[in-house]
């Protein structure tokens, strides 16, 4: 069983910045695979960042060059530093860990998830 809790969502103008942050608890296998979602109103959850224990990542063409994912594996936190934010970035965020996944960006792959925290960007 993996524990996820999200934390520095707000509101922010276009063009700010957030990080966002994510406890993970419980066992370090199932969350070999961590990831950062979003859903907005009215759409589907679409990936935005991964990562792995080995400090593999990959990006949604959507934001790179934008956000960055990180991890600190002492403090079994996983981060991601939003920069250059824009109103089409706002939605819930959640952060999801699993032990296998087919895809890193997929929704799907994921079993473990957190509740989300809420990301606005105002023009």
């Amino acid at each position: 069983q993996v524990q996820l809790v999200e934390s520095g969502g707000g509101s922010v103008q276009a063009g700010g910045s957030l990080r966002l942050s994510c406890a993970v608890s419980g066992s370090t296998y199932s969350s070999y695979y961590r990831g950062w979602f979003r859903q907005a109103p009215g759409k589907g959850r679409e990936g935005v960042a991964a990562i792995d224990k080995r400090g593999r990542t990959s990006y949604d063409d959507s934001v790179k060059g934008r956000f960055t994912i990180s991890q600190d594996n002492a403090k079994n936190t996983l981060y991601l530093q939003m920069n250059s934010l824009k109103p089409e970035d706002t939605a819930m965020y959640y952060c999801a860990a699993d032990a296998t996944i087919a895809s890193m960006l997929s929704p799907l792959s994921y079993k473990y998830w957190g509740q989300g925290t809420q990301v606005t960007v105002s023009s």
